[in-house]
This record gives C-alpha cells, structure tokens and sequence, in this order.
C-alpha cells in the first residue's frame, strides 16, 4: 500500500515556511493504519529488543501496537511533569523551539534493549535525547524507528551510529 498518498500536506504549519506532514489522515483510515503498523513491525524482523519505548504523544499511536503485537513491554517518554514518580528528563532543541521530555528511572534497567518507535524523524532533536536518557540510565538502543523520516532536516545524521529505520522518507 502506498502510504504516502494518505500523509497530509499542510502548508505554514504550526509556523509560517513549516510543510507539515500530516498523519491523522493515515490514522483515520483502518486500512492505512493497520499497513503502517504492520509495515514498521516489518521493519523489526531480526531485531532483538525487551521493550519498545515511544515518545509522547505520536510515539504512542505507533509505539503501542507495535509492542503489543509484538509481545514487548512498553515505556511512555512524556513532556515534563506527566510522569508521577521519579524522573529522569532531557531537554532538547527542535525545529523550532526546545522542549524537556522525562522517563520513569525505574522503566530502564542496566542492559535491558529499547526499540524507539516515533512517528517522524526530522533534525533528530527527540530522538536523540531519548537515547540519551535510556543510555544515561544503563539501557541500550538497538533501533530507533520512524513512520516518516525527512531527510533533509538531517535527524539521520545527529543519530550516527544508531539503527535507524524509516518506513517513509520525503
């Protein structure tokens, strides 16, 4: 199935020069998003991991089903002060602005081996610093995972020596 004819494009969104490409219509139609699901979990075969970890909120939409077909456990990575325990946090440059994300300190454990599921790589902003806190704290990335990548805002690039996987790229 040829997903990219479900993104939506959106001009000078969420600011004016941004094209945004839009899922939601990927999301809206059952067919399209069982392909997409189906087609990242695809994109796993081979991979060893115990846990997929997906940032808020879009790396949920994909991050869940993922595991749950998969029968991984699943860390959510929230904006800060969405967790209600203890916290590790990073704050990180995106497009354009920054923003601090946060995990569970007791969600990482030495050794265990995360697969980030997200919905867009762009500059690599959040995905790094997800690596970052999964590192920091004494787990591994194995692979990072995109619905979208857009590959010249060079996210790629920051991510060197990463695994990174995309299912689209623009």
């Amino acid at each position: 199935m040829d997903l990219k004819k479900y993104v939506r494009d959106i001009n000078d969104f969420p600011i004016p020069g941004i094209l945004f490409r839009d899922i939601t219509t990927v999301l809206n139609d059952p067919t399209a998003l069982k392909s997409a699901v189906d087609s990242m979990m695809g994109l796993l075969d081979g991979v060893a991991f115990d846990a997929v970890l997906g940032p808020e909120s879009r790396g949920f939409i994909f991050g869940m089903p993922i595991a749950y077909n998969l029968g991984k456990a699943f860390v959510p990575v929230r904006k800060a002060g969405k967790l209600p325990s203890e916290v590790c946090k990073k704050e990180y440059a995106l497009e354009y602005g920054t923003a601090t994300i946060e995990i569970h300190r007791d969600a990482i454990t030495a050794g265990r081996r995360f697969v980030v599921i997200d919905d867009l790589l762009a500059t690599g902003g959040t995905a790094k610093a997800t690596a970052e806190l999964i590192e920091a704290l004494g787990g591994v990335v194995v692979a990072q995972l995109f619905f979208i990548e857009l590959a010249d805002l060079g996210g790629r690039d920051i991510l060197k020596g990463q695994d990174v996987r995309s299912l689209l790229v623009y």
